[in-house]
């Protein structure tokens, strides 16, 4: 359950972006409390990749507010993004194949010695420890990451995202792809980052895993927000008619 009485780690208010004319994203308000997780769903094109960009800082709004731990800030890129402790696990993962664990949790960020030298020993410590406490099963931090399976390259991206103190996680379709194993592994992995206080917008085609693992379930079409809606209210056949017809279904108006 949702703690409403917390102030929200992130809220958007009434965003808009447009592309050519084309409203993308059309005034468009969401929240997101510690602990939680908020699924985004909605067709090709319905604005929920280029709402969550805004947050991430890989577009700029036209129009509205963002808050952060409340306080109105200005997201402009990513690293303004990071700033916040927002991080962003893309579906592509963004991991160096030939690179290890740890080299690829340090990547652009790697620790060095006092005399100035990359300190592997340190890094692949680092990496056992905070492996250990997302996915304790994880043994292969000497292999490349191109030798691990999907759920384990995802541990590594998330792994590092939480390493590096983020509050607010961006997923994207994170279970694309993966066996009924690997998905239970990053079910597990969202599962475990919640307990820690963490906020995620899940991005994803699958509505029921959405309902598994959300705790309250945003659906867009054609730029609009339909709805947002407690999981626990809602069936999957609710959530298919609030992405196909574009209203909420009449028990949840």
């Amino acid at each position: 359950m949702t703690d409403t009485s917390q102030t929200p780690l992130v809220q958007l208010k009434d965003i808009s972006i447009s592309f050519g004319g084309i409203r993308a994203v059309d005034h468009v308000s969401l929240d997101l409390y510690p602990g939680e997780v908020v699924g985004l769903l909605g067709h090709n094109g319905a604005g929920k990749s280029t709402l969550i960009k805004i947050l991430s800082g890989a577009y700029q709004k036209d129009g509205g507010e963002i808050w952060i731990e409340g306080k109105k800030v200005d997201i402009t890129s990513p690293r303004d993004a990071r700033d916040y402790n927002i991080e962003t696990i893309y579906q592509t993962l963004a991991l160096a194949d030939n690179l290890d664990a740890a080299s690829n949790l340090f990547l652009g960020r790697e620790l060095v010695t006092a005399t100035g030298f990359v300190d592997d020993a340190k890094m692949e410590s680092e990496t056992a420890k905070i492996m250990a406490r997302l996915n304790p099963n994880f043994r292969k931090l000497k292999e490349p990451v191109s030798a691990l399976s999907g759920g384990q390259r995802q541990s590594v991206a998330i792994a590092r995202a939480v390493y590096f103190n983020a509050k607010i996680l961006i997923m994207d379709e994170p279970t694309a792809a993966l066996g009924v194993h690997e998905t239970q592994m990053v079910a597990d992995l969202i599962q475990e980052l919640k307990k820690q206080g963490l906020g995620i917008f899940l991005i994803s085609h699958d509505t029921r895993e959405m309902l598994e693992l959300c705790d309250r379930v945003s659906v867009m079409k054609n730029g609009k927000l339909v709805g947002t809606e407690r999981v626990e209210d809602v069936t999957e056949d609710d959530i298919l008619s609030m992405i196909i017809m574009g209203k909420k279904p009449d028990k949840a108006a």
